[in-house]
């Protein structure tokens, strides 16, 4: 969605809550607590909430959005069946897990994150202070590659290391590590001759979606 016309400014609330209903905190310790059967990923995840229907995805909240997305992978992943999340119940004679993730285990939890870099020694292709040029896309997958920002060029001004790479792990189709930068774009470059010349956007971009310019 970044970068499309037509949605009006961020609107700011001030003093905006954690929570704005009490579903909406428990929907979040549920999602934590599912996702310790390791049954999908945070990319994964993400791509559940990217392939609601548009009329869905425009119209509900955060929190709606990530129920919808959240119950399509419970369905996906054979944790429920579409008939226990229409009737809130589970079926006559269906079977029971016991759950991973208890409450003494949390704070660990919490503590050890759940991070995506990988110590695999992949040598970079790229260097800090070179030009690249995004490469011009259109995947119909989960991709971290902004629309906006395909087929322009930027400069390389850091590299973070080696990550997991979205694209193919939201599809169950290995990490595939491999480096990620962080590539500054002046904002003509993105927005054209009506932006400032003295703005620039910093993308974190994986090596997959750049080549040299």
């Amino acid at each position: 969605m970044g970068g499309m016309h037509g949605f009006g400014s961020v609107e700011l609330e001030a003093r905006e809550p954690v929570f704005h209903a009490p579903w909406e905190g428990r929907l979040f310790a549920l999602r934590r607590a599912a996702g310790a059967w390791r049954k999908w990923n945070i990319d994964a995840m993400r791509y559940s909430i990217e392939r609601l229907a548009p009329s869905d995805y425009l119209t509900a909240s955060y929190y709606a959005r990530q129920y919808l997305g959240f119950a399509e992978l419970l369905v996906e992943r054979g944790l429920v069946t579409r008939a226990e999340i229409d009737s809130g119940r589970p079926e006559a004679g269906g079977s029971k897990l016991t759950p991973p993730l208890t409450g003494a285990k949390i704070p660990q939890m919490v503590a050890d994150g759940s991070p995506t870099s990988r110590d695999v020694g992949k040598p970079s292709r790229i260097s800090v202070g070179q030009l690249v040029r995004t490469r011009k896309i259109n995947p119909v997958n989960h991709t971290r590659l902004p629309r906006y920002a395909r087929g322009r060029s930027g400069t390389i001004v850091r590299d973070h290391g080696v990550f997991v790479f979205p694209d193919s792990n939201s599809q169950f189709q290995g990490e595939q590590p491999q480096h990620l930068y962080s590539v500054r774009f002046s904002a003509r470059e993105l927005w054209g001759d009506q932006a400032s010349a003295r703005d620039a956007v910093y993308l974190d971009l994986w090596d997959e979606y750049l080549e040299a310019a």
